[in-house]
């Protein structure tokens, strides 16, 4: 389908109400290692065993990129966790032919790592704390989270509205800054703001990892990485985006993506879980990929979806990368 440019303060004003709108639900703001292998061995060097895929019972922990916001048929309570009966957690229970009793998702829209372990507020119902679902007897956990501790979904409006202010500036003053979000975000000693709070999210997530191997000592555990926002060639977004955001700060929101999925891959390997990266087979997919290919929806999606998460087409994608983790 045509790409479509929209006028710049128009399309970053609409970027930053439709995603403070979409990603903030219960508390958090989402969201969202690039060299794709589908599974990463728990320890590095390790031979994956092949084992056969477990049949249950599974919990699926997560937040809005798990749970499958505003994607029909939105099922579950409470309302406000926003959960699809299509999301990759329920089409990998699917195929795995799990019964009703077998499989458990208490993931939530907004949700960060402390929704984990203590109830979470939604605006519309109280979600569990989720962890609460597990049981000695669980044998399969997937876990998809970190992207609300670290603010990701923040720092993609904070550079839409740093984009807007500065091209305003640019109006006035016929200056403008090569990567103002960039500029934002980092100081003057080299401190990378965005990277301390990936940082503490990672310590958060380690605690988090524990507890999951605590309560279900027998579960397989597997942390499902966030899958592309971008393409490779930032600037390939321009007929979708315009000139909103400067082609180097989509370059930097790219940066900050790896380095979220980075941290996830290390605090798996730590605790002995399995990190299922979706980089790869997202890529081509991202947000400026056209409508018929695309998996992740751009800051004005399709009617009804959500800006900056996955549809049902990448729903199902992240089922199959997770599906053939889960089968070595």
């Amino acid at each position: 389908m045509p790409r479509t440019t929209r006028p710049t303060v128009a399309l970053t004003a609409g970027m930053a109400a439709l995603l403070l709108a979409g990603c903030t639900s219960g508390g958090g703001s989402d969201g969202q290692a690039k060299d794709f292998a589908g599974a990463v061995p728990a320890k590095a060097g390790a031979t994956p065993t092949h084992a056969p895929p477990p049949t249950g019972p599974y919990v699926a922990l997560g937040d809005s990129y798990t749970a499958g916001m505003q994607i029909p048929p939105q099922t579950g309570e409470p309302r406000g966790c926003s959960r699809s009966g299509v999301n990759y957690p329920s089409l990998v229970a699917k195929d795995l032919k799990l019964a009703a009793g077998q499989f458990r998702d208490v993931s939530c829209t907004g949700a960060r790592t402390g929704d984990l372990t203590a109830a979470q507020d939604t605006g519309n119902g109280t979600n569990p704390a989720q962890l609460d679902a597990l049981a000695p007897g669980t044998r399969l956990v997937t876990l998809g989270i970190g992207g609300n501790d670290a603010g990701f979904m923040d720092v993609v409006i904070e550079c839409a509205k740093d984009n807007l202010l500065d091209a305003v500036k640019n109006v006035v003053r016929q200056t403008r800054s090569a990567s103002p979000c960039r500029d934002h975000y980092s100081s003057g000693d080299g401190t990378d703001e965005v990277q301390h709070k990936v940082d503490a999210a990672g310590d958060k997530l380690g605690q988090v990892l524990q507890d999951v191997k605590r309560r279900s000592p027998q579960a397989r555990v597997y942390v499902i990485g966030y899958p592309s926002l971008l393409p490779a060639d930032p600037s390939s977004c321009l007929p979708v985006l315009g000139k909103t955001v400067a082609v180097p700060d989509l370059a930097f929101l790219s940066e900050k993506e790896q380095q979220l999925n980075g941290m996830l891959r290390k605090r798996a390997e730590a605790a002995g879980a399995v990190f299922v990266d979706t980089t790869a087979a997202s890529a081509g997919h991202d947000m400026c990929a056209g409508e018929d290919k695309r998996w992740i929806e751009p800051p004005f999606p399709a009617h009804g979806l959500a800006p900056i998460h996955p549809n049902a087409k990448g729903q199902e994608a992240i089922a199959g990368v997770v599906l053939k983790a889960l089968r070595g």
